[in-house]
């Protein structure tokens, strides 16, 4: 199993630009088997997206590691996550951060997730339970990250972001969707980066464009 997460890391995460030792060490530490259905354990460490179950998946382990690298977390940090998921995100972010408040669409999802969080003791994890398609509560945060692509950028989240804040989304519509982040550098002023490409699975209940219709 060591030998699989060297080859993860060094086959998969590291060739696609993750060269942030921080986060390369945390993904050797953090056990990503642990987050892994019972029944999707030999595919814990493949460079694929896993079934969890109700439409959702972990990201590849590369997307993981990108964003993680993107977010440039501080140990001060607050952070948000929309889409618990598994829960291994969130306890890679709860290993760079203060404090991860993390909100989940799914209730057994989010149950699953809380389970194994306090079984390997993430304690500075706040699990949620609501649609946080469109924001969450009144709080700031210094890192905000969408685990579910977007067709527009999402602005709700934009005033979320303390000065300083950075927030991580995947916009457009399949196949043609780029990873972003978006720094607050001013109350109000936001400056965005186009990171790369790639494809994941919608947010449920994302603002919509209008479509034109003939």
């Amino acid at each position: 199993m060591e030998l699989a997460r060297f080859n993860m890391v060094e086959q998969q995460i590291r060739p696609w630009d993750v060269l942030d030792i921080e986060v390369l060490d945390l993904i050797k530490k953090v056990k990503r088997e642990h987050f892994v259905p019972v029944d999707k354990q030999s595919l814990a460490f493949m460079d694929i997206e896993i079934p969890l179950g109700h439409g959702a998946s972990m990201w590849s382990p590369k997307l993981e590691a990108r964003a993680l690298q993107a977010l440039e977390l501080k140990l001060s940090d607050r952070v948000l996550e929309v889409g618990t998921g598994s829960g291994y995100l969130t306890a890679l972010l709860s290993r760079m951060a203060a404090h991860v408040t993390s909100v989940e669409l799914v209730q057994e999802l989010s149950a699953r997730a809380a389970r194994t969080l306090a079984a390997h003791h993430y304690d500075n994890v706040t699990l949620e339970i609501g649609d946080a398609s469109k924001g969450w509560g009144t709080e700031k945060y210094d890192a905000i990250v969408l685990t579910g692509s977007v067709p527009l950028p999402p602005e709700s989240f934009y005033e979320m972001l303390n000065v300083g804040g950075r927030l991580f989304a995947i916009v457009g519509d399949a196949p043609a969707m780029h990873a972003m982040r978006v720094t607050c550098v001013a109350p109000g002023v936001f400056e965005t980066t186009t990171l790369f490409e790639t494809s994941v699975a919608p947010l449920v209940n994302a603002p919509q464009p209008q479509r034109f219709v003939f």
